[in-house]
């Protein structure tokens, strides 16, 4: 039988592919003498037809790269793919911005800096975009109130 055809025959056995057959070619005497399937399995329970092991990718590189990120490197200009809005949407910026300025005006209510008519006042200037930082927000409050 045929070299192509006993890799075949065992890959099918053996549920892999072709490739991943490995032949003994110090017996290619039994292999010439194989001319049934049944042949072929006893080659394969005899360890002369053998599965290969299968290969991996490695991660070493993918490994030592996000080290490096970490680091802060392999972050210039060259490597950004996306737009400063792809990487921080727009959305998620404001959301980060809104919810420290109402935790603080709401902060600064509780503590009863500042009463629940201030309170509203400056709820509706943070939702305006008018106070961008909780910097601002506490400048503004300093000229209105002289807290």
């Amino acid at each position: 039988m045929k070299v192509d055809t006993i890799k075949r025959i065992s890959a099918e056995k053996l549920k892999i592919g072709t490739s991943r057959i490995w032949i003994d070619m110090n017996s290619v005497d039994q292999l010439t003498e194989a001319a049934t399937r049944s042949d072929v399995y006893a080659l394969i329970r005899r360890h002369v037809i053998q599965e290969k092991p299968k290969k991996g990718n490695s991660n070493a590189r993918h490994k030592k790269r996000v080290v490096q990120r970490s680091k802060d490197r392999r972050r210039g200009e060259g490597s950004v793919r996306g737009t400063r809005n792809a990487r921080f949407p727009r959305k998620v910026r404001w959301m980060k911005t809104i919810r420290a300025l109402r935790n603080e005006l709401s902060l600064l209510k509780d503590a009863k800096r500042i009463d629940a008519k201030t309170y509203r006042q400056y709820y509706r200037m943070i939702k305006g975009g008018s106070i961008k930082s909780r910097a601002q927000l506490r400048m503004y409050l300093k000229l209105d109130g002289g807290n």
